[in-house]
């Protein structure tokens, strides 16, 4: 069998270099207006025309468990900073996915059905509008403006509504009888952005949100004895709990240990609220995405602080809202205080950015700001890697401004990274490993279905089948092989240089890409294109051998096409065994096959060559391991 010579190898690698490097991303139409216009620049920084919208909301909701009822009184003052004329405002109502009729991914019993939101009176600038409460199920509404919204100027917004928490649980709902999780409850203006406009994709119960940054102010007004956790700081804490208690929960702002503020004892004497008909409690917080609320009257209730910025000693407090039979949370508070000083100083490596972080026992699995909504499992590893997996959306999308609804592989492919990466430190590197080949990797890589190798890319509101690992497991590893290429140290520069340029803002995949190869100093257009643009999976094969006299070059043929790394594992004939580490940069020239030498070593005899990859798993292993014959 013959093999170039090595001049032709040269020339022939050195033009497809060329080729690659000069190689640019697709990009949709209206992605390009965007950077025509000039509010996001190729360099991957917000361009200098960037802007976004906002609003300050002031919102009071009252409930009265058992009662289902929640109402509630908002007002919004929306600020439109664009350079554009607005005649329609879009509201979001995101609860209307309970009615009956509403497009829904999943299936559904009698339980999740309510009338959704029902709008009670909706004035504009003073102006009251109609409304119709009738439509079938639409989480979005666009409103009629009677006086055009000019560039630079607000428009005040007064409503009020009402709706039935819905007994059956999902990332908001009954948890309980006198237990609920109120999210996506209070109408909101969607986001006007500079390359889409109004958001007016549809919630489907599957997918996520896109929102803007606004500054609320909220008051949750409960019957005596019921306690409740919400985002941001609470305003009032020695009005709305006995002196005891308020002592506690200040507490534990500046203590490391876990403070039990409710124990059993203390809800079965009903002493821990002041003792009102009614309370009402106030919560604020600025800059945010989405404020989110936990209400019961017989949830134990732990919280401890932890210091997330070394520099300023800026502690953060972790609290935990669970039932007596909520195991999984007896260790969510010093769980919690590692998840947030490991993310804070390890990867990514930024100041967690909020004053708190709660974790709430409910049904979801689900992140909100400050918030984490998780199920019991009654398994403490497993328990703590969800815990883990929805604290770390702090930073994408609650830092960052991600679009979830069209690019849940910018936030999703993010935790689940962080997740491993924590992983490796609270469970060892082989422990973490076959979690996140468990629950990551191998649900797509042994699923020859077409749907699973979409490109990443696909607009995530356009998928349902391999809308999972296109938004989990295939980013996860993209990164993680970028990170591998790069090394941590230069990693870790270009991802926070992403990260300074866009928190606060709304960054799309583009400016990541543009970030990432900007602040790197690397053309890195050619792995994007390999990881998001292709059909790609994972599914490397030895394929032709030479033997010379000083050794052996082997053909790497990369069958499935992803530029992932992999481990060359020699073993001699005596047992023993050596690894070769190949990054993806190896496979920039050539993103079909690649040449392994294996230079022969003084006084031993080479046996076999094995292809690992770790937790880029192969989609097929028998073609993985050569054998000298």
């Amino acid at each position: 069998m013959k093999i170039l010579k090595p001049i032709l190898l040269s020339a022939l690698c050195s033009m497809a270099l060329m080729q690659t490097q000069a190689q640019s991303l697709y990009m949709p139409r209206d992605i390009k207006q965007a950077y025509t216009k000039g509010t996001r620049a190729a360099d991957g920084k917000p361009g200098a025309k960037y802007w976004q919208n906002r609003g300050r909301y002031n919102i009071s909701i009252t409930t009265n468990p058992p009662g289902r009822m929640v109402k509630g009184a908002e007002q919004v003052t929306y600020i439109n900073n664009s350079p554009d004329t607005l005649r329609r405002i879009n509201m979001k109502l995101i609860l209307n996915i309970h009615r009956p009729g509403a497009a829904r991914d999943r299936f559904t019993g009698p339980d999740y059905l309510t009338q959704g939101i029902q709008i009670d009176t909706f004035l504009i600038n003073g102006q009251k509008k109609t409304w119709n409460n009738n439509t079938m199920g639409s989480t979005n509404q666009s409103v009629s403006l009677s006086a055009p919204l000019m560039p630079h100027d607000s428009i005040k917004l007064n409503i009020a509504w009402h709706f039935d928490v819905s007994k059956q649980s999902g990332r908001e709902g009954m948890i309980d009888s006198t237990t609920y999780y109120l999210a996506y409850f209070y109408p909101r203006v969607a986001v006007y952005d500079d390359y889409n406009g109004w958001d007016r994709i549809e919630f489907v119960d599957s997918k996520e949100f896109y929102n803007d940054f606004n500054d609320y102010t909220l008051n949750v007004t409960v019957p005596k004895n019921y306690i409740v956790w919400a985002t941001g700081t609470l305003q009032n804490p020695t009005q709305v709990l006995q002196k005891t208690y308020a002592d506690k929960l200040k507490k534990s702002m500046t203590d490391d240990s876990t403070t039990h503020i409710a124990t059993l004892e203390d809800l079965a004497a009903k002493k821990i609220t002041a003792q009102n008909a009614m309370n009402t409690w106030i919560w604020k917080a600025t800059d945010i995405s989405d404020m989110a609320v936990g209400i019961s009257d017989h949830y134990l209730w732990d919280a401890g602080s932890v210091v997330v910025d070394k520099k300023s000693g800026r502690r953060a407090s972790l609290q935990a809202a669970y039932s007596e039979k909520g195991t999984d949370f007896k260790k969510s508070v010093q769980n919690g205080r590692n998840a947030l000083g490991w993310f804070s100083n390890n990867w990514p490596g930024v100041p967690y950015p909020f004053p708190k972080m709660t974790a709430f026992q409910g049904f979801a699995d689900m992140e909100y700001p400050m918030m984490v909504n998780d199920s019991q499992v009654g398994n403490d590893s497993f328990a703590q890697l969800v815990q883990d997996h929805e604290i770390a959306h702090t930073w994408f999308p609650f830092y960052m401004g991600i679009n979830e609804s069209r690019y849940a592989f910018m936030d999703e492919g993010w935790a689940t990274t962080l997740e491993y990466l924590i992983g490796i430190d609270e469970k060892g590197p082989e422990a973490a490993a076959n979690f996140y080949k468990q629950f990551r990797v191998n649900s797509w890589i042994n699923d020859r279905s077409t749907s699973e190798d979409l490109p990443i890319i696909t607009p995530s509101n356009e998928q349902t089948g391999g809308y999972g690992n296109n938004a989990y497991g295939k980013p996860s590893l993209s990164y993680l092989a970028l990170k591998d290429m790069l090394g941590d140290d230069l990693f870790k520069k270009a991802l926070h240089g992403y990260m300074e340029r866009w928190h606060g803002k709304h960054p799309i995949p583009w400016d990541y890409f543009n970030s990432m190869s900007n602040v790197s100093g690397k053309n890195l257009n050619w792995f994007f294109n390999n990881w998001f643009f292709t059909n790609g999976y994972i599914d490397l094969a030895f394929g032709e051998t030479v033997r010379g006299k000083d050794g052996y070059t082997l053909t790497v043929n990369n069958v499935g096409g992803y530029a992932v790394p992999f481990d060359a594992i020699l073993t001699f004939a005596d047992g023993t065994t050596q690894t070769i580490h190949q990054s993806p940069q190896v496979w920039e020239a050539n993103q079909k096959q690649m040449y392994l030498t294996i230079k022969a070593t003084p006084g031993k005899s080479l046996k076999s060559v094995t292809l690992d990859g770790g937790i880029f798993v192969d989609a097929t292993k028998a073609d993985n391991t050569w054998v000298v014959k």
